[in-house]
């Protein structure tokens, strides 16, 4: 069983950046993979980045250059650094972990990005 907590969600404007957070309950090494959705309303949630086994990363197209996935092994954190926002980034963002092939996911953060 693993938790997971997030935090760094909020209202910005265009242009402006925000940090995500997530916090794992267990050691993050044990981990398949860890990332973050994302999902608007009226839309079906999607991947904006993970980590998987031996550290590849994996961006949507639509952010690419734009966030930065990164995780911290002393911490058990996953975060997402997100700049140059847009309206269209607007939505309830999911952290997800895959430990020995089922999924687990966080509550959820809303981010906002006012034009």
């Amino acid at each position: 069983q693993v938790q997971l907590v997030e935090s760094g969600g909020g209202l910005v404007q265009a242009g402006g950046s925000l940090r995500l957070s997530c916090a794992a309950s267990r050691s993050i090494s044990s981990f398949n993979a860890m990332g973050w959705y994302r999902q608007a309303p009226g839309k079906q949630r999607e991947l904006v980045a993970n980590i998987v086994t031996g550290g590849s990363t994996n961006y949507a197209h639509s952010i690419k250059g734009r966030f930065t996935i990164s995780r911290d092994s002393a911490q058990n954190t996953v975060d997402l650094q997100m700049n140059s926002l847009k309206p269209e980034d607007t939505s309830v963002y999911y952290c997800n972990v895959v430990l020995m092939y089922r999924s687990y996911w966080g509550q959820g953060t809303q981010v906002t990005v006012s034009s």
